[in-house]
């Protein structure tokens, strides 16, 4: 038989999937999830039993939280991506490491094929071909789902006619959890108008005293909360914990996907959303204006190009290479208060403030020139618009 890894969520695609490519196409199938945060272990226990109920060969859940941050989330941080000043590219940063980490297990295994569960209306199915294309282009790429156009009641008709009969009950909402946020999809973010009610967001309101936190800063990366010290990847999960409980970080999130139609999606996203503004307060102390500005510009592309699957391209390692370098003196604690829905950045403290009254106050005082100084700088300054606006009178 022949080997194929199928990229397996446990969900009613992925296992239709399972079961159509053993005893339909003949293959040994090889089941993978990868774990970007978001997954018990109870939850993963429970997706590799149902694996082995589709009749698959072998299981295997891979751990990708650290590379997923190490080689994404902490450029994402770096670079104060929000797409469209909103989104933290939350689920599709995560389909990118899936995708690698997936393609490496098929070649490792030696896999003459690899499949995945993506319909033909979305973005996930271009990121994941784009990606398997470019480690093993001579590999088969399999799509039942994509390809057949089931419903999803002709996909449970068909497991049960397979000796699979589950309780495939769709939840009234969609919902991705990852490290760096989870996506909340249902009937109203179908529309233009309506939002999500309460009930739909996972976390939901706990703690209504607000609480300030402290987050440091060491080179751009966050390094401790409350002086409580830890790898980024785990003090980004507990900043989550804490900050869900005040029911921070949601939004709808409205954009162009990579096929060309607008979408909609709904999101949690405290940790991103705190880590993100905290950080950007904290380069606005330390960072020049021409970092600041050059910065907005280069990251703005870097998300783009993430969420349009373009990651492999070697511009991306350009961006990231000058992401890196910019973070030298990003360094310092952010003061954060949380409250319930919202919170508020109250200010940092870092040696690399470039905020040092010893220059100056702004508005109030100057301590590095006099008056004159001031008047010349001034004049020389405006010179490029006064010889514009003599030449050109009146247009």
């Amino acid at each position: 038989m022949k080997k194929l890894v199928l990229a397996y969520s446990g969900g009613l695609d992925t296992s239709y999937c399972a079961v159509h490519l053993s005893k339909d196409l003949g293959y040994e199938v090889h089941a993978v999830s990868v774990n970007t945060g978001g997954f018990t272990i109870d939850e993963i226990a429970h997706i590799e039993s149902n694996a082995y109920k589709m009749g698959v060969k072998t299981y295997e859940n891979i751990d990708a939280v650290e590379t997923f941050y190490d080689k994404i989330v902490k450029y994402l941080i770096f670079g104060n991506v929000l797409k469209n000043n909103t989104y933290p590219l939350s689920v599709s940063s995560e389909r990118i490491i899936q995708a690698i980490e997936i393609i490496n297990y098929a070649n490792e295994i030696g896999a003459t094929a690899i499949a995945h569960g993506s319909t033909g209306a979305g973005n996930d199915q271009v990121r994941f071909d784009m990606i398997f294309q470019t480690f093993a282009p001579d590999m088969e790429i399999i799509t039942p789902i994509r390809d057949q156009k089931l419903s999803r009641q002709q996909e449970i008709e068909y497991l049960k006619l397979n000796g699979v009969d589950m309780n495939w009950e769709k939840s009234q909402y969609s919902v991705n959890k990852g490290l760096w946020g989870t996506s909340v999809g249902g009937a109203e973010t179908l529309t233009s108008n309506k939002s999500l009610p309460e009930s739909a967001y996972p976390s939901q309101l706990q703690e209504k005293e607000p609480k300030q936190i402290a987050l440091s800063f060491t080179n751009g990366e966050l390094t401790a909360i409350d002086d409580h010290v830890g790898e980024s990847h785990h003090l980004i999960e507990q900043l989550n914990d804490v900050a869900s409980a005040y029911a921070i970080g949601r939004d709808i999130h409205v954009g162009d996907t990579i096929v060309g139609i607008k979408g909609r999606v709904g999101f949690e996203a405290a940790a991103s959303l705190i880590l993100v503004k905290a950080h950007h307060l904290l380069e606005k102390h330390t960072l020049s204006k021409w970092q600041l500005q050059h910065k907005e510009y280069l990251s703005s592309f870097y998300g783009m190009h993430l969420h349009e699957g373009l990651y492999l391209d070697p511009v991306m390692r350009n961006i990231e290479a000058f992401l890196q370098s910019s973070q030298k003196s990003v360094t310092g604690k952010v003061f954060v208060t949380l409250k319930p829905y919202q919170f508020l950045l109250d200010g940092i403290e870092s040696d690399f403030d470039l905020m040092n009254a010893g220059y100056g106050t702004y508005g109030e005082e100057n301590k590095a020139w006099s008056a004159d100084d001031a008047k010349g700088f001034i004049k020389i300054y405006s010179n490029a618009q006064k010889i514009y606006q003599q030449v050109n009178k009146g247009s």
